[in-house]
């Protein structure tokens, strides 16, 4: 097994043997910093976020076996990365897409290693809204941009990028069937209320004036946006005034016209990208996270980079990996990394690729929210969306959106989570109270733009693919949850050819083996848990919950309140 320590979300019971207050393990960390310093090689110096010192402490740690022997355990991942002689990729970053282009590339029968600077999912890829969702934003855009006065003055541009938005919007809509067929332990439906308390929306959302009629053409638009998934999803649907208090008694009715329904994909970001880094290592991938890239190796008579100078964060030991391609898949991170492979004697410093835009999120009581609807608020002051969702027993509401550089560890700005509280007490029978709010974080959203292409090449919030010309190295930045597999095969396909066929349709990843023929009820039964307990385990690990139980020497709760 791939050994997780302490992260964020609680994604595998495994904890250093670190206790340490916050100013002991920074001071513990400093020490050891200068002592690595004084007797390893010298490396190249990145100006470090803060919140990294925070994320590891040098402790040694013990490692044990594989319970089922497939997957080897992380001294075992370590040992072969300073043995393998040079790996056909190596692929920088543990988030959704560098797991998944890791499990793309070792699938296809490369020899694969892939480094995490944290633990798995602790970036961005675990501060999303939870959502698999298909783009119903993307699709307004699309639809506002071709009926805009771009039309008339530049049609071909303006049919141009109303088609590739559109064709981006049916993509995710393939890829969230993919994980909800495919992936069903690790996603589920959720339908998702859309409120309408007036009949023209002033002033529009989307900035067109054919939305102020969203109201009266909602249920036309959701079925369109059915008809891109083939209608393979739950069909969508109109909640009148007098259902609403039944389906979600939280609104308040008496301001309502009534509710449209449209159904996404939802799920636990964190534990997807779990499952995508360990199917990853079971198709042979060589993948460790606390292990950090801190210099590019190059040749010297090219410049072309053959490997990176690592540091296993965990016990300080420097590592050389070399390999014949190296992708990045830093997220909002990307820039950092690039950094590294640019000639430290350049007096040109190298072209921003992402511009980072931070989304809050906070966490209220269940009470908020149905178990089994979610809400989106299309109409905010400032037009962003605004989802509101069940989540592990609680709810969660966001997000916002604000260009900021990302950061680890990010405390939330306070306007923030002013701004949210007011934006959702709008619909519902009381107000949210700021004492409500039980934990909030933000993520980034990584808006790519090519900087090997030319200056008037434009942001994305799809990916973007691009190589180093002197150095070789590829990157891929940008994205969405949702388009993970589809963003790995083609980076993969970019950099090592299609010689070999992508091979990620077909793969279920970790813990959907089995888990259409296991219950809760079962669990209930065998190992007298609570039925909270074992639906928390069938829902987490899917059919590996037996395994859990299994090796587990106690049934007692780890957190009181929690089914862990």
């Amino acid at each position: 097994m791939i050994r997780v320590s302490r992260s964020c979300n609680r994604s595998l019971i495994r904890l250093t043997q670190s206790q340490c207050s916050q100013s002991a393990r920074r001071n513990f960390y400093l020490s050891t910093k200068r002592e690595q310093n004084t007797k390893q090689p010298k490396i190249s110096h990145v100006n470090h976020d803060p919140g990294l010192e925070f994320t590891a402490v040098v402790s040694n740690p013990q490692e044990v076996a594989s319970p089922d022997g497939i997957v080897v355990s992380r001294s075992a991942q370590l040992k072969k990365l300073q043995k393998t002689k040079e790996y056909d990729v190596l692929i920088i970053g543990g988030g959704a897409t560098g797991a998944g282009t890791a499990l793309d590339a070792a699938s296809r029968g490369f020899k694969v290693a892939c480094l995490e600077r944290g633990d798995f999912a602790s970036e961005t890829s675990s501060r999303s809204t939870k959502l698999i969702w298909a783009g119903i934003r993307y699709m307004g855009n699309a639809v506002a941009s071709l009926l805009s006065s771009k039309l008339f003055t530049a049609p071909v541009t303006c049919f141009t990028d109303f088609v590739g938005e559109m064709a981006m919007v049916y993509s995710c809509h393939q890829e969230r069937r993919y994980m909800i067929e495919k992936q069903h332990h690790l996603c589920d439906w959720i339908p998702i209320v859309v409120p309408f308390d007036r009949w023209h929306v002033s002033p529009p959302p989307f900035g067109h004036p054919l939305y102020g009629f969203l109201p009266i053409l909602a249920p036309f638009v959701f079925k369109i946006y059915d008809a891109l998934s083939w209608f393979q999803c739950p069909p969508s649907y109109v909640l009148t005034q007098k259902r609403i208090p039944s389906a979600f008694p939280q609104l308040d009715a008496s301001k309502l016209k009534y509710c449209s329904v449209f159904y996404e994909a939802i799920h636990n970001d964190s534990r997807t990208n779990l499952a995508i880094a360990m199917s990853a290592a079971k198709e042979g991938a060589d993948i460790c996270n606390y292990v950090e890239m801190r210099d590019v190796i190059k040749d010297e008579k090219t410049g072309k980079a053959v490997g990176v100078v690592a540091i296993d964060r965990m016990t300080n030991q420097l590592l050389t990996i070399h390999a014949k391609n190296i992708i990045f898949c830093g997220g909002p991170f990307t820039d950092e990394m690039r950094r590294l492979e640019e000639s430290p004697t350049s007096n040109k410093p190298a072209k921003s690729a992402v511009q980072g835009a931070h989304g809050t999120h906070v966490v209220l009581p269940s009470y908020y929210c149905p178990s089994n609807f979610g809400l989106l608020d299309f109409d905010t002051t400032d037009k962003r969306f605004l989802f509101y969702l069940p989540w592990q027993g609680h709810t969660l509401i966001g997000t916002t959106d604000a260009s900021t550089e990302a950061e680890t560890l990010p405390r939330p700005p306070e306007e923030d989570i002013q701004w949210i509280i007011k934006e959702s007490s709008k619909y519902l029978k009381f107000d949210v109270r700021r004492e409500d709010v039980l934990s909030s974080w933000r993520g980034w959203r990584p808006l790519a733009v090519d900087p090997h292409a030319g200056s008037d090449a434009p942001v994305s919030r799809d990916h973007v693919i691009s190589q180093h010309p002197q150095t070789g190295i590829t990157f891929i930045a940008g994205g969405k949850w949702t388009t993970w597999r589809e963003m790995a095969e083609e980076v993969v396909d970019h950099t090592v050819g299609t010689t070999q066929s992508c091979r990620t349709l077909d793969i279920t990843l970790w813990g959907g083996e089995g888990s259409k023929n296991i219950s809760p009820v079962e669990l209930i039964h065998e190992y007298n848990l609570s039925q909270a307990t074992a639906e928390h385990l069938v829902n987490t690990y899917g059919g590996l919950a037996l395994n859990i139980c299994e090796l587990s020497t106690h049934h007692k709760l780890l957190v009181p309140d929690f089914p862990y």
